[in-house]
């Protein structure tokens, strides 16, 4: 067994914000860089945020099995999990932390069952709503896309062992720190 750790939610509701923190307080820990097909925002750098990559190029290491999960996170953008980005961090003997969308996460629980698996629930989805227009990072058809994935993912909540509500974020993040403390001591 490996050390893994996967943190989901919907948008808005706090996830990059908790695994930047545990990533800052925990020298065993390495983000899992996934690959998209999507465009990069002007703040994010290839290698570093995603692996930034044509559909074809996707598609082609998807044919060739060169993934651990996969999905059509929106429509025409994928979203995916190399298994070479998997392997560069074990073979660190670091702990993976993936800052994943729901589908995603689910497919990696299916194949990592001994994983540490936490969806971040926001406290409402009022406070979700507000989250995503407040970025302003969104075109209206983009944000419009985003809140209907985030309500559908919310229904997703129930089915994970470990959930933090995301109200206030010190809170939050030393409970996502105590369940990882708990979780490495394991290993």
């Amino acid at each position: 067994m490996k050390p893994l750790i996967i943190v989901t939610a919907p948008s808005g509701a706090g996830k990059t914000t908790i695994v930047k923190f545990l990533l800052n307080n925990f020298d065993n820990i390495a983000f899992s860089v996934s690959a998209t097909t999507r465009s990069p925002r002007d703040h994010e750098t290839n290698g570093k945020d995603y692996y930034f990559m044509s559909k074809e190029e996707f598609m082609s290491l998807v044919e060739a099995s060169e993934f651990a999960e996969w999905e059509e996170v929106y429509e025409g953008q994928y979203y995916g999990t190399l298994i070479s980005e998997m392997e560069r961090i074990w073979n660190a003997s670091q702990c993976i932390i993936f800052d994943i969308d729901v589908k995603g996460a689910q497919s990696l629980r299916k194949k990592f069952p001994d994983a540490l698996a936490v969806f971040i629930k926001p406290p409402t989805e009022e406070v979700l709503m507000d989250r995503l227009k407040n970025r302003k990072t969104e075109t209206p058809e983009s944000l419009a896309k985003r809140i209907a994935k985030a309500k559908f993912e919310l229904s997703f909540a129930d089915s994970f062992d470990n959930f933090i509500v995301n109200d206030e974020l010190e809170v939050a993040t030393n409970t996502a720190k105590k369940m990882v403390q708990d979780y490495l001591a394991k290993f």
